[in-house]
């Protein structure tokens, strides 16, 4: 029997990506269960986990086109391509309603495919935190969240794979972010960067898409990843909140910074130039008119995306101390950006068990 033949050079080169981890491992020798919400949650872990291969019908039929049609809410970037289709001189003028629909689907591809990029690299993250918290609870809990963004890499590639198509590439802005993350020394970054910020962006886009489509397996499938991901924000302000107390003024100024610099300084990128290049022309001719098409408007179609974000981030935020910190340094910023009207909107450590989805179908299905 002969060996498999072996990767080339340049064809590991085209799939892996190496990055330097910085962060010391730390091996610990005290194994009491010391934190009771951490035990809770890690018992919650284990009772929620679910099997991408029996849990989910994956000989259900998909129809691209339909799952577009079928939505209940208007898919962000064809509303934006839309009005930007009426401005004079757009190279949309001459799109026809197959065009919209066409470009629909690329959307839904490309967005999928960014949740399979942010999955495995949230499973890489959650990794990194086995190594590196000092806490036993943590280390236990965080190697259930790695079992579980393994598992949802698997299903958003499984999808993306049999039911809509070729993946598009992992976006520059999403890479950065978690490239960062994972080469930064401080564990309580890697935390604060994955657990509250990605993970609250995560809740708030499949929380979206699962209002808006119809059909049954992506449904069911993202109604249970975002089971997993409540579980992993309350995890992550569970144990910031504790580590933050012990952290002084200038240490918590470096954390407020950084959340500044996630929220107020950058956006959210929903203009994928690989995308606009499938539908046939490229983002650089694209984009004049999906920002004039956004300015007259009077707000931007992804509005209502950024609330839904914002209104998870920013209890959770407050419930770490980060607001009040330094004499209100990010309430002042966040105040000035109108965000503080989330603020005692319910956090994620309070409210995940309202997300599990998990439970209650076994409930259902035993009753």
């Amino acid at each position: 029997m002969e060996s498999p033949e072996l990767p080339s050079t340049a064809e590991m080169n085209s799939t892996v990506k190496f990055i330097t981890d910085q962060a010391p491992a730390a091996f610990l020798w005290n194994y009491e269960r010391s934190r009771d919400q951490l035990v809770t949650l890690y018992n919650r872990g284990m009772a929620s986990q679910w099997n991408s291969v029996t849990d989910l019908d994956w000989n259900t039929n998909v129809d691209p086109e339909e799952l577009v049609v079928t939505a209940t809410q208007p898919n962000l970037v064809v509303q934006l391509a839309r009005s930007a289709a009426t401005i004079k001189g757009s190279p949309l003028a001459t799109w026809k309603e197959k065009e919209f629909v066409a470009l629909g689907i690329e959307s839904m591809k490309s967005q999928l495919s960014q949740f399979m990029h942010g999955e495995q690299g949230a499973m890489m993250v959650a990794a990194k935190i086995v190594e590196t918290v000092p806490w036993i609870d943590a280390k236990y809990y965080a190697a259930t969240q790695t079992m579980d963004e393994a598992r949802h890499t698997e299903v958003f590639a499984k999808y993306l794979n049999m039911k809509l198509g070729e993946a598009y590439p992992m976006s520059p802005f999403l890479e950065a972010q978690i490239d960062a993350l994972v080469e930064d020394a401080r564990w309580d970054i890697t935390y604060l960067g994955m657990q509250i910020v990605i993970e609250s962006l995560a809740l708030a886009a499949f929380g979206s898409m699962v209002r808006s489509i119809q059909e049954p397996l992506l449904k069911k499938m993202l109604r249970y990843v975002m089971s997993d991901e409540a579980r992993h924000v309350a995890f992550g302000i569970l144990t910031l909140q504790e580590y933050y107390r012990e952290l002084s003024e200038p240490e918590l100024k470096d954390r407020q910074e950084f959340l500044a610099e996630n929220t107020l300084r950058s956006r959210l990128r929903a203009v994928d130039p690989t995308m606009w290049e499938r539908m046939g022309t490229n983002v650089e001719i694209v984009l004049p008119f999906l920002t004039e098409a956004a300015m007259s408007s009077g707000t931007t179609p992804f509005a209502g995306f950024q609330r839904a974000f914002f209104s998870k981030l920013v209890p959770n935020v407050r419930k770490l101390g980060l607001l009040e910190a330094n004499n209100g340094y990010l309430r002042q910023l966040w105040g000035e950006a109108g965000l503080l009207e989330f603020e005692f909107a319910d956090d994620t450590a309070s409210d995940y068990d309202t997300y599990d989805e998990v439970a209650r179908d076994r409930d259902a299905a035993t009753n």
